[in-house]
């Protein structure tokens, strides 16, 4: 019904269909046979033929009404389309444990919006169980994380390696006895204990410290478990907790030694009444990554989102 529309409508314009063929480059009978075509599956004329100039029927101004309307949700359209090519509009989901929430999106939230401010950037925090499940189910377009999703389900764009170390309160006694092996809060920001030249702690001589631990099933309380039993010993736990940022507060109140990622120590105020260490063997690496589900169709938003993550790599690099 609404097919030929542009022809009916530029008849009704010019008010002829003589001067609506000439705009439309076609003939006069060419233009009157598609409209005829259209009245006909109508069942009613669109056009009062016997005026001069011609004028519309009472459905030929129901169908001139409609047809304003679908040019109006057509313009809508086309608008959204142009501003989805341009990325000035559309959202973007991303998933985030509390430490990568807290320490890494804000920064690049920032960074991607200078470039495109009306993109709408959403940060869900929940633990891995959580944020896999919602990126299974489109809930989430990425989720950055540490800890390794099926590769069957997801890909995955590297984002940064980090370390696990080992903080522990001052005022215990054994850190006299390990200063060799002490890191500062500067050798924490600018990563310079990353090399092989600097040595890794034995943990086993910290083996009769108390020691604030993640609640099971964290990534980070996974591995800490890990190294001290490749240390030889089990650890004395006299605290659990769920988020990294609150045991390593913790521990800065003297009560134990905690096992923290640099990126998180590297984005906190120093404390200076913890001594650092770095630890030992590839427990203690990680590799951090934007996860986004397989065969999900990727968004001009995504597929910029992840141009800007590799473009950051490489100036890391």
């Amino acid at each position: 019904m609404f097919k030929g529309k542009d022809y009916v409508y530029e008849v009704y314009r010019e008010k002829s269909f003589s001067k609506a063929a000439q705009n439309l480059y076609i003939s006069q009978p060419s233009l009157s046979a598609r409209v005829k075509k259209i009245e006909e599956a109508i069942g009613f004329p669109l056009f009062d033929r016997s005026t001069s100039p011609l004028q519309l029927t009472e459905i030929g101004k129901v169908y001139i009404e409609a047809s304003e309307e679908i040019y109006q949700i057509e313009q809508r359209m086309e608008n959204y389309i142009n501003s989805l090519s341009t990325l000035k509009t559309g959202h973007l989901s991303i998933g985030a444990s509390n430490v990568f929430a807290a320490c890494v999106m804000p920064r690049l939230v920032t960074d991607f919006k200078r470039n495109f401010p009306d993109v709408d950037i959403r940060i869900t925090e929940g633990n891995t169980i959580q944020l896999e499940s919602m990126l299974s189910n489109n809930a989430l377009d990425f989720v950055i994380d540490n800890y390794r999703y099926d590769s069957t389900m997801y890909n995955k764009e590297l984002y940064c390696r980090e370390n696990v170390l080992l903080a522990v309160p001052k005022r215990f006694p054994v850190n006299e006895k390990l200063k060799q092996y002490h890191l500062s809060y500067d050798d924490m920001k600018n990563k310079k204990y990353s090399g092989a030249h600097i040595p890794a702690v034995p943990l086993f001589e910290l083996a009769d410290l108390p020691f604030i631990m993640l609640t099971p099933g964290n990534d980070t309380r996974i591995r800490g478990d890990r190294l001290c039993r490749e240390a030889g010993f089990h650890p004395n736990i006299v605290l659990e907790l769920n988020q990294q940022s609150t045991a390593y507060m913790a521990a800065s109140t003297q009560l134990g030694a905690t096992f923290i990622s640099d990126i998180l120590v590297s984005q906190l105020p120093s404390l200076e009444n913890l001594v650092y260490y770095k630890l030992d063997g590839k427990t203690a690496e990680r590799e951090v990554f934007f996860y986004y589900k397989n065969h999900k169709y990727k968004t001009r938003i995504m597929t910029e989102f992840l141009a800007f993550m590799c473009r950051a790599n490489n100036k890391r690099l």
